[in-house]
């Protein structure tokens, strides 16, 4: 979606909040996830796989684990040059906000990328088998046990990153990316001021379905989704969740007639188009129909 809006907005009209509720420290590295394939995305360096550096090789984590290190999480060697720098100015006591507009000037995004907040929030996924955090259980584990409880340790001290609310009050349009309400998306809004700095801004906002029919397009969102209660993962869930922050919801061209009826009871508008986005250009349809939906 970033990558779409950038292509039919230009860079430099794009401000993008990020979820750093995913990020972790791996071999005394600070790991931004959501932030790198931004960055990686917007200076057109992203792997073809997407995420991490294009065609990077991994000879570092292969040395790692013959020493016995643990090597689940793909971090290449380039990619490890940028957790390196994060981790080196975060140490000499640039914040995050600081060492993400350094790491975005030095790839050469003209967008302006933005943590959701400075302060560290942490995504713990509870399971029959434990407490793990949010990379343990998507990476490493594959997503594969039940969510008994989601805890986002953190976000209630948490402060918006500096510019966050400020950017959220100036845009000409709010987009909510086809991603999780609960982690991802959900992790954003759960700092304090975020939610309802988007919600005064309700009739400039529109949020896309990350869902078709009764399955996500990607990712385990049904799972994070049983994980705080819902026993319906759909298009009318999603709406109901997102309903006191946006005003206009697109979903698939393929939604039944009474889930367009339940996505409308919540208040919200609904658009139905294509939100399935296989390649470059079809990002690129995507936010395009987005941006006409917002008027």
């Amino acid at each position: 979606m970033v990558d779409g809006l950038a292509q039919v907005a230009g860079q430099a009209a794009l401000t993008v909040a990020v979820n750093t509720g995913d990020d972790d420290d791996f071999h005394g590295l600070r790991v931004c996830p959501d932030l790198d394939i931004c960055a990686y995305t917007l200076a057109g360096v992203v792997d073809a796989r997407g995420w991490g550096f294009t065609e990077d090789t991994f000879r570092c984590l292969e040395g790692l684990a013959t020493y016995g290190r643990e090597a689940w999480f793909g971090i290449g060697d380039r990619d490890m040059a940028t957790h390196i720098h994060r981790t080196l100015l975060m140490r000499d006591g640039a914040t995050l906000t600081e060492a993400t507009a350094d790491i975005c000037t030095r790839l050469g995004v003209e967008a302006t990328l933005l943590p959701m907040s400075d302060d560290p929030v942490k995504t713990i996924i509870h399971t029959p088998t434990g407490r793990k955090g949010f990379q343990e259980y998507l990476v490493r584990d594959g997503a594969r046990e039940e969510i008994l409880r989601i805890d986002l340790t953190g976000a209630d001290a948490a402060r918006p990153a500096p510019g966050l609310l400020a950017a959220i009050d100036a845009a000409e349009t709010i987009v909510i990316a086809p991603s999780s309400p609960v982690v991802s998306i959900g992790t954003i809004l759960s700092v304090p001021g975020i939610r309802a700095a988007v919600a005064a801004r309700r009739d400039r906002t529109i949020a896309v379905s990350p869902i078709i029919g009764t399955r996500p397009i990607e990712g385990p969102a049904d799972r994070f989704l049983a994980g705080v209660g819902e026993t319906e993962c759909s298009a009318a869930v999603m709406a109901r969740l997102y309903a006191d922050v946006a005003a206009g919801f697109l979903v698939h061209e393929t939604e039944p007639a009474d889930t367009i009826a339940a996505v409308e009871a919540t208040g919200m508008r609904a658009v139905q188009c294509d939100i399935v986005m296989l390649d470059r250009p079809g990002r690129a349809r995507l936010a395009a129909d987005v941006l006409a939906a917002a008027g």
